[in-house]
């Protein structure tokens, strides 16, 4: 009988005992290729010695020291090398313990600055449908996510919405990428003018579409829309790169490929790679600047922000990123894994779409793709296919509600930068595997 209240509270999932590289393996012996990184966490894959001996050395020198009261090394490292590592004007870094946290913070980060510079009635955050920023209560409203959010709609504060930039499912017949890049962009500025210029605080967006949709990239185009928008108006740009960011999708941060540079960044993830629970909050110097002119500074605070085993882990991962040259296997292995998912699905007549960017990959599956139309969500497509997948011995990430939060299916993959060609090969054979049996059945 276990104590711990697990995520299904009707039944204790397998015990994971070990994992080394691309694998894990349960109490009963099964080994299993995690081909999603949990949630695309494990970004250098598992077991890796030269972590493991960074965080021990951590805790031996320095386990804890309140944020409040101190720095630490690991920390102003880490921030030094995250502001190296990509060339947008990020400026600092504040450490917390996850992406939700981060979204928390960024979303006061936005509030306070608007009050350090006097504009006290800027509140509202306008994020987007189909979006996902976590699991507390104010990432939660902030989402797109209607299952997740169902249960707590009255505990949440009301959050405006503006459309997602989502071409698989919005583009009109006929309209041109860029047209519908205009469009979509042009929904945040209508919501801006409805709700007054003067009363909104920032815009929320994942730069990839992760976990609610399945990997969706922007059109091109789109986002310099958004941040000629955010600045006629006085608005904070906030990009979620808690899924997509830290090398994921290429670029350290995946809004580089868009020549976008927005206020403020949102980190977890791939930064610590799973080995310790790190999260961060990245902005430019004019937001931090804000603060340092104020009376209060930035009224936020967590017990474990910045602490020094965390960062010193996180650290260590992206010495080895650097070390192994793992940012650059992103790229072939990203194109390794669109080529494969296309060979193996392409005639796959459910398969609606694949797409991604570097090693964050999905599909997405339709009843009939001709129409858009779903299968029921009663049928758990997706959930179904992930079943099948870990009777095959490989772990993915399934979703459902790609389309409108309720309805549509589609299956996530993640695998580490470590990833090789023959690896992909076998992740996209078994999940092969998995679909075909579930749709045999469907």
């Amino acid at each position: 009988m276990s104590h711990v209240f697990h995520r299904g509270a009707k039944a204790a999932p397998p015990i994971a005992v070990s994992a080394s590289g691309l694998q894990i393996v349960d109490q009963q012996g099964r080994r299993f290729l995690d081909a999603s990184g949990g949630a695309a966490v494990s970004c250098i894959g598992h077991g890796d010695p030269r972590v493991a001996e960074a965080i021990g050395a951590q805790v031996a020198r320095l386990d804890y020291a309140h944020s409040g009261a101190f720095t630490n090394a690991p920390a102003e490292a880490l921030a030094e090398r995250i502001c190296a590592d990509t060339p947008l004007a990020m400026d600092k870094v504040h450490f917390v313990g996850s992406g939700s946290e981060a979204i928390e913070a960024a979303i006061k980060m936005a509030r306070g600055y608007h009050l350090a510079r006097g504009d006290a009635q800027r509140h509202h955050v306008i994020a987007r449908r189909q979006s996902y920023h976590g699991n507390t209560l104010g990432a939660l409203a902030r989402g797109g996510s209607e299952a997740r959010r169902d249960p707590y709609l009255p505990m949440m504060t009301e959050t405006p919405r503006a459309d997602p930039c989502f071409a698989f499912h919005e583009k009109a017949p006929g309209e041109t990428q860029a047209a519908y890049a205009i469009r979509a962009a042009q929904s945040l500025e209508d919501t801006i003018l409805r709700l007054g210029p003067d009363k909104v605080s920032a815009f929320l967006a994942e730069t990839v579409i992760g976990a609610t949709a399945g990997a969706v990239p922007p059109c091109p185009g789109y986002f310099a829309r958004i941040r000629e928008i955010c600045d006629r108006h006085g608005i904070l740009l906030i990009l979620d790169e808690v899924m997509c960011g830290a090398w994921r999708t290429g670029p350290f941060l995946a809004c580089e490929a868009d020549a976008v540079a927005p206020d403020i960044v949102t980190l977890a993830k791939g930064l610590g790679g799973g080995y310790q629970p790190l999260g961060a909050v990245l902005c430019t110097a004019r937001v931090h600047d804000a603060f340092a002119h104020a009376p209060r500074g930035f009224v936020h605070g967590h017990t474990y922000m910045a602490h020094p085993v965390a960062c010193a882990a996180a650290l260590a991962v992206q010495d080895v990123i650097a070390t192994d040259g793992l940012a650059e296997n992103v790229a072939r292995a990203g194109r390794w894994l669109q080529a494969a998912l296309a060979d193996r699905f392409g005639q796959t007549r459910e398969v609606a779409d694949i797409r991604g960017r570097g090693l964050l990959q999905a599909i997405e599956l339709l009843r009939d793709p001709a129409a858009r139309h779903p299968f029921d969500p009663a049928m758990n497509i997706a959930g179904r296919i992930g079943a099948a997948c870990r009777r095959h011995g490989i772990l993915v990430y399934p979703g459902q509600g790609t389309i409108d939060g309720r309805r549509g299916d589609h299956v996530l993959l993640a695998p580490p930068y470590t990833v090789s060609k023959d690896e992909i090969a076998e992740i996209v054979g078994r999940l092969g595997q998995a679909v075909d049996e579930t749709l045999a059945e469907a």
